[in-house]
């Protein structure tokens, strides 16, 4: 650990940053989401207890302070719930949690239209959870939203909500065809929200910077993954918010010469939910066997997650856009089944060329197909440390992506990761 550490997802989420983050976060002083809302989640293993946290960062479960940061969104009655839920299982909340005042409110529009657009996308839908995230980071941007600090004014909130109506159930009545949303029903619900919330609103970018300049140890941790990136990622097939280590410094409040490493985290295959191109997608039984070796179904949603091979080529471009100065490498066990394993070192564009660099345009990457090395599986457990062709995979992939491995993931417990230096 160094003072001020970025923890990021490396693919297209659900790379275990969760089980990484609660493993750094025992030498962590303050443990900070800084981008996403309630639409990813981290599953920690602690003994026979698991814990699927949507809202609060990793570090709650170790007792650590928390802080939610200006560019998350929030749903306050997922974060309730996760408060409750915690508080209810032993873990101390008040005085450890901390919320960006400047965060900005999921509101029931923001679900109901988000829900509405998918389905009148049909078969052109993005993918979304249908949580609302999308809408409320476009409010935001309209500025038009309404923050968590606007929960401490009673009039201020009922003034943007009935602003917000005004426009929202036009749109929910007359162009998709729904219910609109009642105002005294959204005020009566958001005054109950802010009275259980009020204790964790918090300057998220003071508490930062006093706690750096205090000699602290910071962890700053990303949802979902780089290629869900709203700018850098397979657009449109990705998330509302930026996801790439750099969104850390602007989100938390702090200039991004704080930071100090970033350690990207990826799994020894790759995942995505929803749409959108995969070039390493599995073809054939080996994708069930995969899915259902790895569990990949989907914290929140529980959907199926399309199961790949390791792709460099993407995992190369994440380590570009994000600076990355380690990898956390996860589940690795799950490749034990395997007597062999393809991993993708270039892609072959539609023009019949090939390339280790990741495309810069999206005609090129929809087009692009896997050429792939492939390397001899061990077929036997990690529980007993890494057999000799496993170790043989991690170092394959320093050496093609010039970034060291420091922590394998070799199973589900917390305890189950190998730190390679």
């Amino acid at each position: 650990m160094v003072p001020a550490t970025v923890i990021v997802g490396a693919q297209w989420g659900d790379e275990g940053k969760g089980k990484i983050v609660d493993l750094l976060a025992a030498d962590s002083d303050l443990v900070c989401r800084y981008q996403g809302g309630p639409n990813a989640g981290h599953t920690i293993v602690v003994g026979e207890e698991t814990y699927k946290i949507r809202a609060i960062p990793s570090g709650i479960i170790t007792g650590k302070q928390c802080a939610i940061g200006a560019g998350c969104v929030v749903d306050p009655q997922v974060l309730i719930e996760e408060l409750d839920d915690l508080e209810s299982r032993g873990h101390e909340t008040a005085g450890l949690v901390f919320v960006s005042g400047n965060a900005h409110l999921i509101m029931p529009w923001h679900v109901a239209l988000d829900g509405a657009r998918e389905r009148r996308l049909g078969k052109l839908e993005i993918g979304t959870t249908r949580r609302g995230i999308g809408p409320a980071y476009a409010d935001k941007a309209t500025r038009i939203g309404i923050r968590v600090q606007d929960l401490l004014d009673p009039k201020i909130l009922l003034q943007k909500i009935e602003i917000a109506l005004a426009e929202k159930n036009v749109w929910l009545e007359k162009v998709y065809g729904i219910e609109p949303v009642a105002l005294e029903t959204v005020d009566e619900r958001y005054e109950q929200y802010a009275q259980r919330l009020r204790p964790y609103v918090a300057d998220t970018s003071l508490l930062v910077d006093r706690a750096l300049r205090d000699g602290k140890q910071v962890l700053f941790e990303g949802a979902q993954g780089t290629l869900l990136d709203l700018d850098h990622g397979t657009y449109p097939f990705v998330t509302s918010s930026s996801t790439i280590a750099g969104n850390a410094a602007v989100s938390l409040g702090i200039g991004p010469t704080r930071i100090d490493e970033v350690v990207g985290v990826a799994k020894a295959y790759v995942t995505r939910v929803g749409a959108g191109p995969f070039p390493t997608e599995i073809e054939g039984p080996d994708q069930e066997r995969m899915r259902e070796l790895g569990r990949e179904f989907g914290t929140v949603t529980g959907r199926e997650r399309r199961c790949g091979w390791l792709d460099l080529v993407a995992l190369r471009y994440a380590v570009r856009v994000n600076g990355i100065t380690s990898l956390a490498l996860t589940k690795l066990d799950v490749l034990s089944s395997f007597a062999e394993i393809p991993v993708c070192t270039r892609y072959r564009l539609g023009d019949g060329t090939e390339t280790q660099d990741f495309p810069a345009h999206q005609s090129d990457f929809h087009h692009a197909r896997p050429v792939y090395e492939t390397l001899p599986g061990w077929e036997e457990p990690l529980d007993g440390g890494l057999p000799e062709a496993a170790r043989a995979y991690v170092q394959f992939v320093e050496r093609e992506l010039e970034v060291e491995v420091s922590l394998v993931g070799t199973g589900a417990d917390r305890e189950a990761v190998v730190a390679m230096r």
